[in-house]
C-alpha cells in the first residue's frame, strides 16, 4: 500500500514513516525539505499519485490566532483538493484531544476548522485526536514561566508518549475509514501543575511550579474535562515516570 506521511519528518511524522515501513508499505515522507509544501501547493501532485491513504501529522509553525488559523485553513484545503484529485481513499489526520472544549485558544479553533474541512469533504477519513505528548512538557512549563516561576493550572491530563502515537496512527493507516475520531491518551491520569513540578524535579530544574486555577493553557483555561479523553480511547503502554527516567538517563 502506497501512503504518504504529512509532515513526515518531525516528531511523531518521522516514527510513523518508519513504523509504516517496517510493516512494508510503500511510505513517502512529505514535507517542504522533501519538496512537498501544503502551504503552496508545490509537489502534492506527484507525491499523491497512486496514494491509497494520506496522513496528515504536519502543525502549524506559528501559535498565532491569524498565522495559525491560516496554515490549517490553506494546507487543509490543498491537500483535499489534491486527494480528491489523485483518487485517495483514506484521509488520516492527527488532532488534539478536547478541541472542540478549548475554542478560547486561536490553536484550537483553528483545529477545529482543520477537522471541519476534513468532515466536509467526500474523502473518507479517520480523525485521531491524542492528548499531550510526554516530549511537549518541557514547552508547556517553558510557555507558562515567568521569571523562574511555573504557573499552571490543577486541571487533569493524560499525556502519552509520541511512539505510542505513531504506532496507533499506524494502524489507523492500515484499517477501514472510521468517518469518525478515534481518541488516544497515555495511561495516567495526572494533574498538569505536578506533571510539570516531577519533569523539573527529575530534570533538576530550579523553577517553582506555582499552582493557579486561572492558569491559561496557551490562551484558555481548563478544568478535569478540557485536556481528558472520553469513554474507551485507546490507550498507550508506555507510562510517564518510565518515560522520564529513560529521558534522564540519556541526558
Amino acid at each position: 500500500m502506497k501512503i504518504v506521511v504529512i509532515g513526515g519528518s518531525g516528531l511523531i511524522g518521522s516514527k510513523l514513516v518508519n513504523e509504516l515501513r517496517q510493516r512494508g508499505h510503500a511510505v513517502v515522507a512529505a514535507s517542504p525539505s522533501s519538496g512537498v509544501n501544503t502551504l503552496t501547493g508545490e509537489g502534492l501532485a506527484e507525491a499523491l499519485a497512486d496514494a491509497q491513504v494520506v496522513v496528515d501529522v504536519a502543525n502549524s509553525p506559528s501559535f498565532e490566532d491569524k498565522a495559525v488559523l491560516e496554515f490549517f485553513g490553506t494546507t487543509g484545503r490543498n491537500l483535499l483538493g489534491a486527494e480528491a484529485a489523485a483518487g485517495v481513499g483514506h484521509h488520516i489526520a492527527l488532532s488534539v484531544v478536547g478541541t472542540e472544549r478549548l475554542l478560547a485558544s486561536g490553536y484550537f479553533r483553528a483545529k477545529m476548522a482543520q477537522e471541519a474541512l476534513i468532515k466536509a469533504s467526500k474523502i473518507p477519513y479517520t480523525i485521531v485526536r491524542s492528548t499531550q505528548f510526554f516530549e511537549f512538557v518541557g514547552g508547556i512549563a517553558q510557555s507558562a514561566t515567568d521569571a523562574g516561576t511555573v504557573r499552571l493550572s490543577p486541571a487533569l491530563v493524560q499525556p502519552i508518549v509520541s511512539d505510542d502515537v505513531a504506532l496507533a496512527l499506524a494502524d489507523v493507516a492500515v484499517q477501514e475509514p472510521r468517518n469518525g475520531t478515534v481518541e488516544l491518551a497515555g495511561p495516567d491520569p495526572i494533574r498538569l501543575d505536578e506533571l510539570v513540578r516531577r519533569y523539573l524535579s527529575a530534570k533538576r530544574d530550579a523553577r517553582t511550579v506555582i499552582t493557579d486555577v486561572h492558569a491559561r493553557y496557551f490562551g484558555t483555561e481548563l478544568n478535569d474535562q478540557s485536556l481528558t479523553p472520553g469513554a474507551n480511547p485507546r490507550i498507550g503502554a508506555m507510562h510517564f515516570d518510565d518515560w522520564l527516567a529513560r529521558s534522564v538517563a540519556q541526558g
